[in-house]
């Protein structure tokens, strides 16, 4: 494996009360495993507010974590700082969902992407970096000229594009994709899954895919993880996930997804209520107050990830019963 998460939390005070004396905590990602191995595209899907960008930056270090560890190959990074830090993030690099506001737009795209070469020591010259960054733009679709241009210059999927590029500069073996599709066109999201995919094969890179569109996720990815309100409630392949979801939430966010077929049979299934406080999540299962399936157990027993076949999991005490 390349990437292990074992236990991670990230909890966010909240300071209550008329004097803010007293201080309750945000339970954004709520004890969470995962691993990911070498090459291999692990996608994150779940509604919003379920913890899975603070997931993803917590993994990279763009948030602390609570408690638990995050390794890459073989070295817990949450014990890391300064220049120990810095060396393993030349493993680890992120894509943002906002190709518009994750760019300097008082920088050149020369020295956006460049900036990471500088950092890591990585040009032995300025005509070895300019080599470099004309190299990276040409791997992601752009003409070396685009280089003296600004962000403000280019449509959102040529700035997603120079992310990307700017992701590769420091040549890493994971990248966390933070919905990096959500805010361009559909013809442009198409190109950039499948670029995403020829840099893969291309350079063995492992990705963690977070996303909203399970038929997105199910296209690039081979593993899917669900997360509901923190924490992981269903683990599988992405073909068994859509094609046999067995958590009540999955069944839920599967029949939410437009069918082409006019004579599909598919049901869809609506939850009542809304999504809980992360701050006073409900006791049990976090699902049960929307669950159409839930008993008197699943308000006092917290499920754990279960073997269901050999590829899938699920947290849910009656998934063999509503199977």
């Amino acid at each position: 494996m390349l990437l292990e998460v074992k236990n991670l939390k990230v909890h966010f005070p909240v300071k209550r009360g008329m004097f803010r004396g007293s201080q309750e905590f945000v339970r954004a990602v709520d004890d969470v495993s995962l691993s990911i191995a070498r090459g291999e595209t692990l996608g994150l899907v779940g509604e919003s507010g379920c913890g899975k960008t603070t997931l993803g930056r917590a993994i990279v270090r763009l948030v602390e974590p609570t408690s638990g560890s995050v390794s890459l190959d073989g070295t817990d990074i949450t014990k890391l700082d300064g220049a120990a830090l810095r060396a393993q993030r030349r493993k680890l690099q992120m894509i943002f969902q906002d190709p518009y506001g994750s760019l300097n737009p008082r920088m050149t795209v020369q020295d956006v992407v460049g900036e990471a070469l500088d950092i890591h020591g990585l040009a032995e010259s300025k005509s070895a970096r300019q080599k470099r960054v004309a190299e990276l733009l040409k791997a992601v679709g752009l003409d070396a000229s685009y280089a003296q241009r600004y962000p403000h210059e280019f449509s959102g999927g040529q700035r997603q594009r120079i992310g990307i590029a700017r992701a590769l500069a420091v040549e890493p073996k994971l990248i966390v994709c933070d919905e990096p599709v959500s805010a361009l066109d559909v013809s442009v999201q198409a190109q950039i899954i499948n670029l995403l995919q020829d840099l893969q094969q291309q350079h063995g890179i492992a990705y963690l895919f977070i996303a909203h569109d399970l038929a997105v996720v199910e296209h690039i990815s081979q593993r899917v993880m669900v997360m509901y309100l923190g924490k992981v409630v269903e683990l599988a392949d992405a073909n068994t996930i859509v094609r046999a979801p067995k958590h009540p939430y999955t069944k839920a966010l599967i029949s939410a997804v437009p069918v082409v077929d006019p004579d599909s049979k598919r049901q869809r299934i609506i939850l009542p209520g809304d999504v809980p406080s992360p701050i006073h999540p409900p006791s049990g299962c976090p699902f049960h107050p929307r669950c159409p399936y839930a008993i008197a157990d699943c308000e006092r027993v917290v499920p754990v990830l279960e073997n269901f076949s050999e590829n899938q999991q699920a947290a849910c005490i009656r998934m063999r019963e509503i199977d």
